[in-house]
């Protein structure tokens, strides 16, 4: 219940804004007796519209699996939420050239997901986090070349699905984006955004890469 306290407290603040309100987790179970299981439904229910789901972290410490996560990901679609689904690799998995591959499987997992689950998930938008998990809060983020690398991947990936959705799918780079950074990451022309963390905790560093953002979006724009 803490958790749906915390939303209400925020969707009040953000009333009128224009910023979206978003839930760091959902349950991938429908409404129900599910205790400590917060439902896409409530968090619908309390203005949310976007979602992360899959985050590295939930993966590491409570198992979660990519079959989970894209139960999540058709829980928040039903509930009409835009999914942020968190993908990357180890640094192990990275040394040995396993990195694409280690992306590969969750990616599948959600186009297998089926036709009218995949179809409502694209209706509402996708984002897609990709977030190399040994630069988490390390201030090591991946090269852009690298990132760009691998953004690259997903985009092509996508499109083999289908190429429209490939296009619209925003996909965004979630380790360590920082001040120094953000412009370097964000003129990748696959990067559309960063899933940022500890340089959200502080007011200055945080406005340093939304700007870092905003730029990038004037520059395609005068483009």
């Amino acid at each position: 219940m803490f958790t749906v306290f915390v939303l209400v407290q925020v969707q009040q603040l953000l009333a009128n804004t224009g910023l979206l309100l978003g839930s760091q987790n959902v349950s991938q179970f429908v409404q129900s007796a599910y205790t400590a299981c917060v439902s896409a439904e409530m968090v619908a229910e309390f203005g949310c519209q976007l979602v992360i789901v899959g985050h590295s972290e939930r993966r590491h410490y409570t198992a979660e699996n990519s079959a989970k996560a894209v139960m999540r990901i058709k829980r928040a679609a039903d509930a009409g939420i835009t999914p942020i689904y968190c993908i990357g690799e180890t640094q192990s998995e990275h040394a040995v050239g396993d990195a694409k591959q280690v992306i590969k499987a969750p990616l599948l997992a959600l186009l297998d997901l089926g036709k009218a689950s995949l179809e409502k998930v694209k209706s509402f938008g996708l984002v897609i986090a990709y977030e190399p998990v040994s630069a988490i809060g390390t201030e090591q983020a991946a090269t852009p070349a690298i990132a760009q690398n691998m953004y690259a991947f997903i985009r092509v990936l996508l499109a083999k699905h289908d190429v429209v959705f490939a296009e619209k799918t925003r996909i965004i780079y979630g380790s360590s984006v920082t001040p120094d950074n953000a412009k370097a990451l964000f003129t990748m022309p696959d990067i559309d955004g960063g899933l940022v963390g500890r340089a959200s905790l502080n007011a200055a560093s945080f406005a340093t890469v939304c700007a870092a953002v905003d730029g990038q979006q004037d520059a395609s724009t005068h483009e």
